[in-house]
């Protein structure tokens, strides 16, 4: 019998959780024994967890409270789905609260993916090896983000969309379907980089990227601009103005040098 973790002094099992009517699992489920499934956050509200059919858990896996996980779905070896928030962050301090978070079917979470709660993963997207998604991001279906990915909370990555690894896209940045961000890409959505002087504080603005747009590995966006439908941003470029649609602009700063023929 497996054995899943709790707040509480006694761990509960599979059929504890099952049975408590925590935890719901579809046929054919593979749950590795080391995995561990924490229904309470630290709040101490209890949510259920929702595993649909053929959904596999790896080793040392975490699974947290209000996680609904659909049809066909690997979770990796110590992967962690629906972890709450706590600590300061952006500018408020968060008490730990557990939230709804949904993965799709057909989803692959590698290894070491952190998933933070209220997030959404849409149907067939894969999350590559120790990306970490903050709370309230949501990603669109077929989309695919690479390893070691940083995703701040709140933003928005549509459908087949591609990420490669060591990317960083800052809180609330909308990524449109179809778009392709390179590696090592940076994200801003500060412009003045005071940090908890409430006196002074502007409002953050993140980047955007729009429909089939492509930005080069090692691009910096800066905060508030936005690259339009088809651009081509060049790699290593830096970014200080918005880039219209179709554009390809390269360069420190970036200018256009041309235009996506279609």
């Amino acid at each position: 019998m497996m054995h899943l973790t709790t707040p509480s002094a006694t761990p509960a099992t599979v059929t504890d959780l099952v049975r408590a009517g925590l935890l719901e699992l579809g046929d054919g489920c593979q749950i590795h024994p080391s995995a561990v499934f924490l229904p309470t956050d630290m709040l101490g509200t209890i949510r259920p967890s929702v595993l649909g059919d053929r959904v596999t858990v790896g080793a040392f896996a975490i699974v947290h409270g209000g996680v609904t996980i659909g049809r066909d779905t690997r979770i990796g070896h110590r992967a962690v789905v629906g972890e709450p928030e706590y600590g300061y962050a952006v500018r408020r301090v968060y008490q730990g609260a557990g939230a709804p978070t949904a993965v799709g079917a057909g989803v692959v979470l590698r290894a070491g993916a952190v998933i933070y709660a209220g997030a959404a993963i849409g149907d067939d997207t894969t999350i590559g090896h120790n990306t970490l998604l903050r709370t309230n991001v949501r990603v669109g279906a077929g989309s695919q983000l690479a390893a070691n990915l940083t995703i701040e909370r709140g933003c928005v990555i549509g459908d087949g969309v591609r990420c490669s690894p060591g990317s960083h896209l800052t809180a609330d940045t909308v990524v449109a379907d179809r778009a392709f961000i390179g590696a090592g890409v940076r994200t801003i959505n500060d412009k003045e980089l005071i940090w908890r002087d409430p006196d002074h504080e502007q409002p953050l603005v993140p980047p955007s990227f729009a429909y089939g747009c492509k930005v080069g590995s090692g691009a910096v966006i800066l905060a508030g601009l936005a690259v339009g439908e088809h651009a081509l941003v060049g790699a290593g470029s830096v970014v200080t103005k918005d880039v219209r649609a179709r554009a390809i602009v390269y360069g420190v700063p970036a200018t256009q040098h041309g235009e996506v023929i279609l």
